[in-house]
């Protein structure tokens, strides 16, 4: 074999060799999705309302929904394992009062469907504090 072309291929197999221990070196981690539980936990949310908010919050950043109806949050309150409110609607209509839901021009599944406004997101991130 030339001997130039062998130095190529030996400089090549140290650069590879090199690369692999890097690889073989750092821990593999995989971050876990947080459960919808968990985030409501995590929040503190203090009634229903905040509960509401939370899980549609939730739906939004953590499951990609990108509007979503009473039949999404009622899933989110029993996927949780939290009671469901007696009307849904109403802690969504109280969140749209507080300016942090509102209505979505199309329905989903045939249903009212809906997304949190910026204000809304802020809120949750915040912990319930206004700005």
């Amino acid at each position: 074999m030339d001997p130039e072309v062998k130095k190529i291929l030996d400089d090549h197999e140290e650069r590879i060799r090199k690369i692999e221990s890097i690889f073989k070196s750092k821990p593999r981690t995989t971050k876990k999705q947080i459960s919808i539980k968990e985030f409501i936990i995590a929040k503190k949310p203090k009634d229903e309302v905040q509960k509401t908010l939370v899980i549609g919050y939730y739906l939004e950043k953590y499951q990609g929904i990108k509007k979503f109806n009473a039949k999404d949050l009622e899933k989110g309150f029993r996927k949780a394992k939290e009671k469901v409110p007696g009307n849904i609607n109403y802690k969504v209509i109280a969140n749209i009062k507080n300016g942090f839901m509102t209505e979505a021009k199309e329905k989903k599944d045939k249903l009212k469907s809906w997304y949190l406004t910026n204000t809304g997101e802020r809120f949750v991130e915040n912990d319930f504090k206004e700005e």
